[in-house]
């Protein structure tokens, strides 16, 4: 079994958070994942407080007793204050947070025994977050579906395991062993996977959304929206082929962003994947079938097992 301290310190069997997709990442994907021994979250990026609290009752039903889930809080969503309040009331063990920094909620979450585990697209955030006394850090390269920065995985993690003290977790572009391998080499201490597990048969997404991710090849991962200041990647289609042109064109932030308003509801719940927003990461290019939550991460961590087991002593010469 791969040594991890944050699954150890969060009681898990398998050293993987599942990402906290919003829209995608509803209680019935999040507690299938904790039930299969990693960490499930909630992604609570388009939730409001009465429906976050339904997610969160509804996994704690479905949930193993013991076993721990999560909430992803997106910072720049309009009912943020409501959504920690709620997070903290329901005694949630785990917090990941993204669009920000958490400073002002830090010291609350602590108070309540949840463990924080803020994205940090920048070594300077990571710092800062590290002073505040979050329990790692998520480090989310380029590679990854939905909201991204510029730096990709291969480069951030290791900038990030050498400027603090922290356990890393590892994101973007990771959908198999080969994956995890990896980012362990890069200092990680575990890995958070998202567009593996949009394909699993609990993940209640629309079948088109899943087909498409099914058939991407890792350049159908394509990002949009630079000029708004935040970039999304998700599948080429219809909708960000507009977005490129209304882009060229020089339209306002308020056009763009109206273009976009709705449309990951769209591609979710509707299937509309051609003016839907079909976030995925490149790793899509990886990802061939649907699979129960329980087969997608023994699957991967026995291939990570195996190689580092076979493949990685076979690396070395004879000194």
């Amino acid at each position: 079994m791969i040594k991890s301290k944050v699954a150890d310190m969060l009681g898990l069997q398998y050293p993987v958070f599942q990402g906290g997709m919003a829209w995608v990442a509803t209680a019935e994907l999040a507690s299938a994942v904790s039930n299969a021994g990693g960490l499930g979250i909630i992604g609570a990026g388009s939730m409001d407080g009465d429906i976050l609290i339904k997610e969160i009752r509804k996994a704690r039903e479905l949930t193993e007793k013991g076993k721990p889930f999560g909430v992803n809080l997106m910072l720049l969503n309009p009912f943020i204050d409501d959504l920690v309040d709620i997070v903290i009331k329901e005694k949630v063990d785990v917090v990941t947070t993204g669009a920000g920094n958490p400073g002002k909620y830090v010291d609350r979450f602590k108070e309540a025994g949840i463990k924080i585990f803020p994205i940090a697209p920048t070594v300077a955030l990571a710092k800062r977050l590290e002073r505040l006394g979050v329990d790692g850090i998520i480090v989310e390269g380029g590679e990854a579906g939905g909201h991204v920065g510029e730096l990709t995985t291969i480069v951030l993690t290791p900038l990030i395991v050498d400027n603090v003290s922290l356990p890393v977790i590892a994101a973007g572009g990771i959908a198999d062993g080969r994956g995890v391998v990896a980012a362990l080499a890069l200092g990680a201490d575990l890995v958070q996977i998202g567009t593996r597990f949009v394909v699993a048969k609990e993940c209640v997404v629309h079948e088109n959304y899943k087909k498409a991710v099914i058939k991407a090849d890792a350049r159908d991962a394509v990002v949009s929206g630079r000029s708004t200041g935040h970039p999304v990647r998700c599948m080429k289609n219809k909708l960000t082929r507009e977005f490129d042109k209304l882009e060229k064109a020089g339209a306002p932030k308020e056009k763009l962003e109206e273009l976009g308003t709705g449309k990951l509801r769209a591609a979710v719940i509707d299937g509309d994947t051609n003016w839907g927003s079909v976030m995925m990461g490149q790793s899509a290019g990886l990802v061939r079938k649907e699979q129960s939550v329980k087969e997608i991460i023994e699957e991967i961590f026995q291939e990570a097992e195996e190689i580092i087991r076979k493949i990685l002593p076979d690396k070395l010469g004879n000194s």
